[in-house]
């Protein structure tokens, strides 16, 4: 078998039964902030166990790393990258609109990525140089080319100041795209860009477990991902300009770029 389906079913395993974990603690949770306006519950402890034990059982060598603290240096060259409930707030207020990422990288290249919601029971996969699917239906980016038409999502910080890059850009997209959303997952965010629901997005606050899995399926799904300077991303620094193609990733580092320099 070819090592990177391997690691995605592996990959695909743990997102369910994370995602199935999550399902168990709805409605008999506590939640605490571990930051203003940043929750966590001890279902997002349950499903990152969950993920740990699954895929370090199948490669006890890699490494790992998991928002909730837990990382195993393991093997450098290969790490799993794990969010175990992406849009926690939405989870407390019964919104279902949050998921399980997972990645596996290797040596900061991307190999297999998957996105569950379980609410939904929608499950993006990609792999590297095989394209990325939703429920083992293949996806791809939409075809807009101009940022008037495009349908943008966008994320905040969990704490903010009035002066805050993140309010700029908001405030600048307003006037040039089509309209924006701010849905609560980042992780989401990303694969809904993949499957040509969304057509840009961007964030200065996410983190490499937010948004390992989303960029591979960007890329996967013939889409674009660039640093917030526009220069190449990378995992060391996940803020992210994320489009549908390269046309529409120029239009929004200009309006970054002009917004951030207002």
């Amino acid at each position: 078998m070819d090592g990177r389906l391997e690691y995605l079913n592996v990959c695909r395993e743990a997102v369910y039964a994370a995602g199935a974990e999550l399902q168990r603690w709805v409605g008999r949770f506590e939640v605490r902030e571990k930051g203003r306006f940043d929750l966590v519950t001890q279902a997002d402890l349950a499903a990152q166990e969950v993920v740990r034990r699954c895929v370090l059982g199948a490669f006890p060598s890699h490494g790992f790393i998991g928002e909730e603290g837990a990382a195993e240096a393991g093997d450098r060259e290969y790490c799993w990258i794990v969010d175990p409930l992406d849009g926690t707030t939405n989870y407390v207020h019964a919104v279902p609109h949050y998921a399980v990422s997972l990645a596996l990288a290797h040596r900061g290249r991307l190999l297999v990525g998957a996105v569950f919601n379980p609410a939904s029971g929608e499950c993006f996969t990609a792999v590297e140089g095989q394209g990325a699917f939703l429920n083992d239906r293949p996806i791809q980016v939409s075809r807009i080319e101009s940022l008037d038409q495009a349908l943008a999502a966008m994320g905040l910080p969990a704490g903010m100041t009035a002066d805050s890059p993140d309010l700029k850009v908001l405030l600048k997209a307003l006037f040039q795209c089509q309209s924006i959303r701010r849905t609560g997952s980042a992780s989401l965010n990303l694969c809904y860009v993949a499957a040509g629901r969304f057509d840009v997005c961007w964030s200065f606050s996410t983190k490499v477990w937010d948004i390992a899995a989303g960029v591979l399926l960007i890329r996967e799904a013939g889409g674009a991902v660039a640093a917030v300077d526009g220069g190449p991303f990378s995992l060391d620094d996940p803020r992210l300009l994320a489009a549908a193609n390269e046309r529409l990733l120029a239009q929004l580092h200009a309006m970054v770029r002009e917004a951030v320099a207002d």
